[in-house]
């Protein structure tokens, strides 16, 4: 049998449509490492929060290996690529809901993404508590949304 594919880029896909489908704005948290190219200036921490809504992008493409878009920042444009690998996150900027995962994500033998966690956005996002914090290391489990 071939090797699966991961499911974090569809996941990535199928939050994103949900946001959109309800109005509400995708948003994307990356881990900023040496294969990202987003604008330096606006990292923070190591992390970088870009707003994936269709109104602040051009060109937007999400595919299994990843994202790229134009955007601007500070009226400039610029071409962003972040690899599916430095993807953390995808969430709806107005309540937080989304799906959240380890950069380096580790596929079971059964195809499933062990690393996909359903956790709190990082503090200051959405309308969750900033002192909210996620244990480290838990087990990963599915969760149901509504």
């Amino acid at each position: 049998m071939s090797e699966l594919i991961p499911t974090k880029p569809y996941m990535v896909r199928a939050i994103h449509e949900w946001c959109v489908d309800n109005g509400l704005t995708p948003h994307l948290l990356v881990a900023v490492n040496s294969q990202t190219r987003v604008p330096i200036a606006y990292v923070k921490d190591g992390e970088i929060v870009l707003n994936l809504n269709y109104s602040a992008t051009k060109d937007l493409h999400i595919d299994n290996d990843a994202i790229v878009f134009s955007a601007r920042f500070g009226g400039i444009s610029q071409n962003l690529y972040v690899p599916m690998s430095a993807v953390k996150g995808v969430f709806a900027r107005e309540n937080g809901q989304g799906m959240f995962f380890e950069t380096s994500a580790q596929i079971d033998s059964d195809g499933t993404d062990t690393n996909a966690k359903s956790v709190k956005p990082p503090s200051g996002i959405g309308s969750e508590a900033a002192d909210d914090k996620v244990p480290a290391k838990k087990k990963p489990n599915l969760t149901i949304v509504k």
